[in-house]
Formats: structure tokens, sequence, C-alpha cells
């Protein structure tokens, strides 16, 4: 009985072992698991010894169908399967390639970028040629957030874009963060009216300084040791632009300063109220924009009134000409786009990526300022502005 038992076993291994090396196969459905990771079969040893200390898995390579005869694969086709030792493996010949929905994405956010950094680019140059022509910054903030009030009101009526939808509770936890924005959006212009608009944007490199302080002093959070050593340069560089800035002016530097503060405050009051909402990042700047408006309203008309704004437009307009009523569009316009594109591109990369891209933005603003309204700059200020924005750079990296 055992010779029967070995005989039959030994049948059986050498009709397994035949179909390693099949007849011509069909291709059939089974062809498409070629070269996929199959589960692995453990074979015997040669001959008929069955200790199992000494078995070597085999791997699947191929699986096909194949018959003897025409009739035969009608009526009950057969499969093979194919295998090889693992101490005999062969490399795969795979060509790894990203899906194209990763490809897709990646070429995404490379275009809310390079869009990004362009539109704020522009708006930092016409928004400054209009404060050189018509110095009344309040005015100038509350146009770019009514244009691009009603440029989203448009496209919502128009359905060119799905409105939102919102209730109570969303305008309520919207408010503080409605509240920050427009301090740091007022207090920004004041502070491009007054100084070279390259110099703004270095002491607002320094925004991660204050970020820092806030969230330790305020909210108790702690931070690992590289990230307070970031600070150094950020806050030194800062200081030595500062300095060295040929045409420093108390309210333009402070401008820029509460501007860091209220920034930090705006993106604070944004990750606690903004948990578990579900509005784009396109609408949620939408209604931002809308509630900053009808809180800065009322500030600017008591600040700076209608009487003012009349004198100081007639002069704007006899000294450009028409293309002055263009620069105050073309400013609310990009300051609207600029920021609408930054939200958006925070919905699709993580808050570190969105970092590092503010600062290179910086680089961007700083650089073209400097080329386009030929602001004088010292060696040590060109300095100061490189050791801040690198340290903006290197806080960005810390914090991941």
């Amino acid at each position: 009985m055992n010779n029967a038992m070995f005989s039959s076993l030994n049948q059986s291994k050498l009709s397994f072992t035949s179909f390693s090396n099949p007849l011509p196969r069909k291709h059939s459905s089974f062809n498409a698991l070629k070269f996929s990771p199959l589960p692995i079969i453990q074979n015997s040893q040669k001959g008929l010894n069955f200790d199992t200390t000494s078995q070597k898995p085999l791997h699947i390579s191929s699986i096909g169908s194949f018959s003897f005869s025409r009739k035969t694969q009608q009526e009950k086709p057969v499969t093979v399967c194919n295998a090889y030792e693992a101490d005999r493996s062969r490399p795969l010949d795979i060509n790894v390639e990203l899906p194209d929905e990763q490809a897709a994405q990646k070429i995404k956010i490379g275009m809310y970028f390079a869009t990004w950094w362009a539109l704020n680019v522009v708006f930092n140059i016409y928004n400054k040629k209009v404060l050189n022509a018509f110095p009344y910054p309040w005015l100038t903030s509350t146009l770019s957030l009514a244009c691009g009030s009603l440029m989203m009101l448009i496209s919502w009526a128009t359905r060119i874009a799905d409105a939102p939808k919102t209730d109570f509770e969303f305008w309520k936890t919207l408010f503080p963060v409605a509240v920050a924005h427009t301090i740091g959006h007022v207090a920004a212009t004041v502070s491009m009216s007054k100084v070279a608009v390259s110099f703004t944007h270095i002491i607002k490199s320094g925004e991660p300084a204050f970020s820092v302080l806030v969230s330790k002093f305020l909210l108790g959070d702690t931070f690992p040791l590289p990230v307070y050593l970031s600070l150094l340069p950020i806050i030194g560089g800062c200081a030595l632009s500062a300095v060295t800035e040929l045409n420093f002016n108390m309210t333009g530097f402070m401008g820029a300063m509460i501007s860091n503060l209220a920034f930090v405050f705006r993106n604070i009051f944004s990750k606690k109220g903004m948990s578990g909402k579900s509005v784009s990042g396109m609408n949620y700047y939408a209604c931002l924009s809308m509630l900053s408006l009808l809180i800065l309203t009322p500030f600017a008309i008591a600040v700076e009134g209608p009487q003012m704004w009349a004198a100081g437009w007639q002069n704007a307009l006899a000294q450009i000409g028409p293309n002055f009523v263009w620069w105050v569009a073309a400013q609310s316009i990009f300051y609207h786009l600029y920021n609408q594109v930054s939200y958006m591109s925070l919905d699709q990369i993580s808050p570190l990526t969105f970092s590092i891209g503010n600062t290179m933005k910086r680089i961007s603003v700083i650089v073209s300022s400097i080329i386009i309204f030929h602001t004088p700059v010292q060696p040590v200020n060109a300095l100061g502005a490189a050791v801040a924005i690198l340290g903006t750079f290197l806080y960005s990296q810390a914090k991941q």
C-alpha cells in the first residue's frame, strides 16, 4: 500500500512539474496576472524525500489556459500555473510610473503656485502705484474687498461657481477670522503707503516669529529646538534690514508688524473655526471678503471719509489721467484673485508646503518691486533681507 501511495504521489508530482514547461498557451483573461505578486506555493525537494525542512517556495510567474484539442477546450478549459523556485528568482521587468491622477495633481498644484506668485506680484505693483498717487489706504483696502465680493456674487448668480451652503454657525465662527483678516489687510496697505514694497515684505517675512511667540505664550504650545533656533535669523535679518533701510518710516514699519500679528491670529482662528466645515477654499475666502468688507467700511468712513476721498481722487486723475482708474481696478481685482488662488492652493497641499510657497512668493515680490520701482538697496540691507528669508525657509523645514 505504501508503494502505491508513493507511486500515486510521484505521478502527481510529475504531472505538476510537467506543466511548468507548458505547451504554447493561448491568451486569456488570466494573462493580465503576469508578473503580479501571487501567492507562494511550497515545492518539495526533488525525489521522494518529503522532509519539510528542505522545502523551497515557488513563486507563480504566469497563468494561462491550454487544451489538447479544440473539443476539450470548449468543454473544460485547463488552467496552467508556471512557477520558479525562490533561490532562482529573476527580477521583474516593471517600469514604475506615477499614476495619471498623481501626475495631474502635481501639475495642478504647480499651476496654482505659479499663478499665485504672478498675481501677487502684479497686485503689489498696482497697489503701490495707486498709493503713490492716492495715499488713502483705508479706502484702497475697502475697494479691494468690495471688488472681490462683487466678483464672487456675480459668479454665484451666473452659476459659474457653486454657492456655498452656510448657516449661522458658519458665519459665527468666521467672524473672528474676518476681524483679524481686516486688521492685517489694512495694516499692510498702510505700511505700503509709507515705505517701499520690498521693505514691507521683508518685515512681513518675520510672521513665523510672531506665530511661534503667540502660540507659545497665549496657547501654551511647545516647539522643538530647531524651530526656536530658526527664529534667530528671521528676527536678526528683519532688524538689520530695518536699521539700514534708506526710506525708513515708523508708521510703515509698525503697519507691517501689526499685519504680521493680525495674520497669525487669523490663521489660529481659521484652524479652530473651520474644522469639520465643507466649504471650499475659493468660497471660504469669498465669504471672508464679504464679512471683512462689512467690518471695514464704517471704520474707513470714520478714519478718512468721503470728502478726503473725493479731493484725493480728483488730484490723482489730474496727475495720472484715466490710467489711474485702471490702476485702482487692477489692484482690486488682482488682490482678490491672488488671495483666492492661495486659498485654493491651501485646499490641495499641506500647511508646510503652503508655508514654503509663501516664502518663495515674498522673494518674487521683493525682487520684482526693487526692479520696477528702482528702489535703492544697500548691500547690508540686501543681506538682512536674505538672512530673514533664509530663516523663514528654515522655520518651515523645522516645523515639519
